[in-house]
Order: structure tokens, then sequence, then C-alpha cells
């Protein structure tokens, strides 16, 4: 929680008795990217039950701890996700629990915000996050350069120029 200086009435000239603080109480742990990611995901555990099938969505934003995605439907705070996220040929599968679940006037959609509850769930999507972002590296050294570069040397680069900036962020 931080404290935040508010002028107040008491503060004007005459009968000043030193400042009000605003209490502000910060709810998230976490930094959030803003990062549009594919992904699927099927409620696992719920009181209204189950989806029978995976759900596609994009997600909105990640943060090592959790994922927020737009759904067409509501869930219910406490469910249990299943989340595939997929890239190139790999598939990683994350569980995760609901926390908040907001209908967003703007998009006419679900907000849908999960947490992780396992450590090596949020270090799987950190790892997601930093697969894609080094893939549009790679694009862009394509771009730049006019020849093919693989994921592998983009990948070597990449954690060159990047790799301490992501160890003081993260860890």
């Amino acid at each position: 929680m931080k404290k935040v200086k508010q002028k107040s009435k008491n503060n004007q000239a005459g009968g000043a008795k030193g400042p009000d603080y605003l209490q502000i109480i910060e709810r998230r742990h976490f930094i959030r990217h803003p990062l549009s990611l594919p992904l699927t995901y099927k409620i696992i555990n719920s009181g209204l039950g189950r989806s029978r099938e995976d759900v596609r969505a994009q997600t909105s934003n990640v943060s090592m701890g959790g994922l927020l995605f737009p759904g067409k439907h509501s869930v219910q705070p406490n469910s249990m996700v299943a989340i595939k996220m997929p890239f190139e040929d790999k598939m990683f599968n994350i569980k995760a629990k609901v926390v908040r679940c907001v209908n967003n006037p703007e998009t006419k959609l679900y907000d849908i915000a999960v947490s992780f509850f396992r450590f090596h769930e949020a270090f799987k999507a950190k790892m997601i996050e930093q697969i894609y972002l080094i893939s549009e590296y790679r694009d862009l050294l394509i771009l730049q350069s006019g020849k093919e570069v693989s994921l592998a040397e983009a990948s070597r680069k990449w954690i060159k120029r990047y790799s301490e900036r992501f160890k003081r962020l993260y860890w």
C-alpha cells in the first residue's frame, strides 16, 4: 500500500493541521504487458459445469501473475481453466484460476482475468511471451537484412541483447 499526499481544506492559510493522506491500495503484484497471443481455454472446474470444447481467444495482457483475455460468455470467479497456448509446432498447457470476469461495454465481451497458482505455470507464460517477442524480433531482422534468419539465430541475438534486462525485470 502506498500513501499519496492529498490537499485538503485543512491545509489552507490560517489553520494548517498538516497533510492528510489518501490511502490507495494497489492489488497488482506484477507488471502487465499488453500482448496479443492466441490461446484456447476450457473451464475444467466451476459451479456452472464444464465447457465441452475449447474456446478461442487472444490475450489482452500477460504478467508473471496471470493473463487477461476476452470471452463471449461469463465465467464464474474461482473456476479453474485449462489454457492452451500454441507456438509453431508446440502447445503449452497452463492451468489457472479465474479471479475476475467483468462485462466490457466497449467490446461487448467479458474480460476474464486468471491467475496462475503455481510458479511453473507463470514461468511457462513468461517463456511463451519471450518466444513470441523473439519471433517478432526475427521478423524485424529479416526485414532489416533482407535475408532469412532462423529462430535459433534470432534467439541467440535476442538473449545477448535483452537477457540482462529480462533478468532485472523478472527475477
